[in-house]
């Protein structure tokens, strides 16, 4: 067992199929995850259109002012949604380092 590791309880993990409480989180958390790899799909075709107007016009992959402007929008977004802030920060901070990373190369060629 790895150090601190949480121990297993006496219950067994409950069979989503025998529970349809649990069933019905789950699926609604499916339909969530679903919808969020469609929402970043959208996000990314459209910063990808947006790295390739940049190095079609010599402009810079990144803009740190744009990125910490949305930062802090975004940070009052996730309070407002009862999100913890540092978290979603974490995740856009993710996305942006990808994007730019896809501006750099688009202008790469």
């Amino acid at each position: 067992m790895l150090a601190g590791a949480a121990m297993t309880q006496d219950k067994p993990a409950p069979n989503a199929a025998a529970d349809p409480v649990l069933a019905g989180y789950r699926a609604s958390i499916d339909n969530i995850d679903a919808a969020l790899i469609h929402i970043l799909a959208e996000r990314f075709r459209i910063t990808q259109a947006v790295g390739a107007y940049k190095a079609t016009h010599d402009l810079p992959a990144s803009d740190p002012g744009r990125e910490e402007r949305q930062i802090a929008r975004l940070r009052k977004l996730a309070e407002d949604a009862q999100l913890d802030p540092d978290f979603g920060e974490k995740f856009l901070r993710f996305i942006i380092d990808e994007v730019i990373r896809h501006h750099e190369r688009a202008k790469a060629g």
